[in-house]
């Protein structure tokens, strides 16, 4: 098991950036694919992106694909999510989530570490 915890959220300016971090306790952070995924007031949780154990993996979800990039730093238990091009339908609680997986192909699924969210909020 590890703890996650998100930071890194809050109010930009439609086209602006962010950079989200998400800091993993626990000392087989390194075993774990990593991904963030968000949700709307009112809508479902939705798959943003994923990172493998190695960090040679990369997916993203089809509303996010080429303005966001995801990152790890394994020495530091962190996961990054930058955020490029923002738009005001990505407003939404952002979640970190984490599960055992050494295997370079990266879940969409089955994720069961979660932090408690950051909220990021673009305006037009």
């Amino acid at each position: 098991q590890v703890q996650l915890v998100e930071t890194g959220g809050g109010l930009v300016q439609a086209g602006g950036s962010l950079r989200l971090s998400c800091s993993a306790s626990g000392r087989t952070f390194s075993n774990y694919a990593m991904a963030w995924f968000r949700q709307a007031p009112g809508k479902e949780r939705e798959f943003v992106a994923a990172i493998s154990w190695s960090g040679g993996t990369t997916d993203y979800g089809d509303s996010v694909k080429g303005r966001f990039t995801i990152s790890r730093d394994n020495a530091k238990n962190m996961v990054y999510l930058q955020m490029n091009s923002l738009k005001p339908e990505d407003t939404a609680v952002y979640y970190c989530a984490g599960r055992p997986w050494q295997v370079e192909n990266v879940p969409r699924r089955r994720y069961d570490n979660w932090g408690p969210g950051t909220q990021v909020t673009v305006s037009s």
